[in-house]
């Protein structure tokens, strides 16, 4: 086993963005019964630790590939753009306005009359972004020259942003149902 590697390298799958899901969890099961710290608990403190840190390895791995978000922005940093750290971005001013308006909808859901109506409409709407934002971005992806690569990156920054939307209608959904 080897941490060096990349995830992809390391779980002894393609470096792609629509990744076999299935394939990534059969992997995962494998490598979780070769690596587990109970199969080295009668060697060396340093087999021990290395089997910690190769099960840690693993879990970093499968968590960030088996999410499409994550997966998207590890595939940018493996080409050297970094979309974790940044805070002067420029985006689409009709993409930022639409997000505004996303989110004052958002904001209204509590004292509308059909508070769960709301909720699923726009839990629609960020289903039906988040999709064409992963097709966007594999598209440009698969391409993979500097101007694509970067178009990719745009695409992940806006999957951000819908994606932190999905989770706070997620919280509001729990906070108005889940009393």
């Amino acid at each position: 086993m080897d941490i060096t590697q990349n995830y992809f390298e390391f779980l002894a799958l393609p470096v792609t963005y629509q990744l076999d899901l299935q394939a990534l969890a059969e992997r995962s099961r494998e490598l979780q019964k070769t690596l587990h710290p109970d199969r080295f608990s009668h060697l060396s403190d340093r087999e021990r630790r290395l089997s910690v840190q190769y099960t840690a390895y693993l879990n970093e791995a499968v968590s960030t590939l088996k999410n499409p978000l994550s997966r998207a922005q590890y595939l940018l940093k493996l080409e050297g753009i970094d979309t974790f750290s940044e805070t002067q971005v420029q985006l689409d001013p009709m993409f930022l306005m639409q997000q505004m308006e996303l989110r004052e909808s958002l904001e209204e859901v509590a004292g509308s009359s059909d508070p769960g109506a709301e909720i699923e409409a726009l839990q629609v709407t960020v289903d039906r972004e988040m999709k064409s934002l992963r097709d966007e971005f594999d598209s440009y992806y698969k391409q993979s020259t500097p101007t694509a690569l970067e178009a990719a990156a745009v695409s992940v920054r806006k999957m951000q942003f819908i994606d932190k939307l999905g989770r706070e209608i997620e919280a509001l959904e729990d906070q108005l149902f889940d009393e």
